[in-house]
């Protein structure tokens, strides 16, 4: 059964006090239970946020699933998300997302089988000058060819 730690905790009870409404309080809490369940929101994680934060699990529900941030299954150890819109897509990202699945042997928003790695397209991540780029986990890469995404991900431990 999902619980937060104590500290995640008092972060949940201390974005509730942050904001005029509790709803607004929704996306940050779903960071801090998102981080503490390995980096996904599960659907016992949307229950167990409701009966803390006192909104129904269907509010909550609708903000996990609306936005892109918040994973919906089990992620790897390192979510590696390429940027495929504009910027990125005239600059390589497409290919550069296809060519990272084939290397790590994976589809798009699947684990690979050692559990190390997923990899998704994603929409703008805001780097545009800087196409192609790629995030993992928080670290922001840029300036991508496919050698060099390897060579970042190869050196992962």
């Amino acid at each position: 059964m999902f619980q937060l730690s104590t500290e995640g905790l008092e972060k949940v009870k201390k974005e509730l006090k942050r904001y005029e409404t509790r709803e607004s309080a929704i996306i940050p809490s779903l960071f801090i239970a998102q981080e503490e369940n390995k980096g996904w929101i599960s659907e016992e994680v949307i229950h167990y946020l409701s009966n803390v934060m006192d909104i129904p699990a269907s509010r909550i529900a609708e903000v996990a699933t609306f936005y892109t941030m918040f994973n919906l299954k089990p992620v790897g150890k390192y979510h590696v998300q390429v940027c495929t819109n504009i910027s990125c897509c005239l600059n390589g990202g497409r290919e550069l997302a296809a060519h990272i699945a084939k290397e790590l042997k994976t589809d798009f928003g699947q684990m690979t089988e050692d559990g190390r790695f997923t990899v998704s397209k994603v929409e703008c991540l805001g780097s545009c000058s800087t196409a192609p780029m790629m995030q993992v986990n928080d670290t922001y890469h840029e300036n991508l060819t496919p050698e060099s995404a390897m060579n970042i991900l190869r050196g992962l431990k």
